[in-house]
C-alpha cells in the first residue's frame, strides 16, 4: 500500500469524466488499498479515482456506522446512483480543495448500484450522511467539485481562495501527510 498524493484544485484530471472499470484485477485491488491508505492520511471520509490522478470509476468510503464506535468502509467500482429522494443542506469539504468549506444541497436518501473490486454487483440504499458521501464522490468521478452546485453568488466569494489554489497556494496552516506544506 503506498499514499498517492491527492490532486488539488486547478489540476485538470479533476474536471475528466472518469472511465468505466472493465478489468477487475490485481492492479485494482492496490489502487483500492492504496485510496484507502490515501483517505486516512488525508483525514477524509471520501476518495475517487480522479483525486489521486486515475480517470477510472472507483471511489472508497469510510464513515461512521449507525452501531457506536464501529465504521462503515466501502469500495466502490462504477458507482451509478438513482432514486434520489429528500433533501438536506450540509457543510461539504473536500480534500482537492484544502481550506475551502461551504453548504451544499443534496439527496437525503439515493439508491447505489456498483461492484465491489473483485466485480461483484452491489445495490443498496444510502441514507443521510453515507448519502452525502456517495454524492459527492461520484460527483468527482463526473468532474464535478462541489463547488459547482453553490450559487454563482457563492462561487463569487470563493473565488480567490480556488484561485489562489490552482496558483498552488496553500492555505495557511495546510500540512500535507509527508509533512511537507506542498
Amino acid at each position: 500500500m503506498a499514499i498517492r498524493p491527492v490532486r488539488l484544485y486547478g489540476d485538470p484530471v479533476l474536471r475528466e469524466k472518469a472511465r468505466p472499470i472493465e478489468t477487475f484485477d490485481e492492479p485494482l485491488a492496490q489502487l483500492v488499498a492504496d485510496m484507502f491508505e490515501t483517505m486516512r492520511a488525508y483525514r477524509g471520509v471520501g476518495l475517487a479515482g480522479n483525486q489521486v490522478g486515475v480517470a477510472q470509476r472507483v471511489l472508497v468510503i469510510e464513515v461512521p456506522a449507525e452501531e457506536e464506535g464501529e465504521t462503515l468502509k466501502l469500495a466502490l467500482v462504477n458507482p451509478r446512483l438513482s432514486e434520489a429522494s429528500g433533501q438536506q443542506v450540509e457543510e461539504e469539504g473536500c480534500l482537492s480543495i484544502p481550506g475551502v468549506y461551504d453548504d451544499v444541497k443534496r439527496a437525503m436518501k439515493v439508491r447505489v448500484q456498483a461492484q465491489d473490486p473483485q466485480g461483484r454487483p452491489l445495490d443498496f440504499t444510502a441514507e443521510g450522511y453515507l448519502a452525502r458521501v456517495v454524492q459527492h464522490e461520484v460527483d468527482h468521478l463526473d468532474g464535478v467539485l462541489f463547488t459547482d452546485r453553490l450559487s454563482t453568488l457563492r462561487r463569487q466569494f470563493l473565488r480567490r481562495s480556488l484561485e489562489g489554489l490552482a496558483r498552488g497556494e496553500m492555505p495557511e496552516g495546510y500540512r500535507h501527510p509527508a509533512g511537507d506544506s506542498r
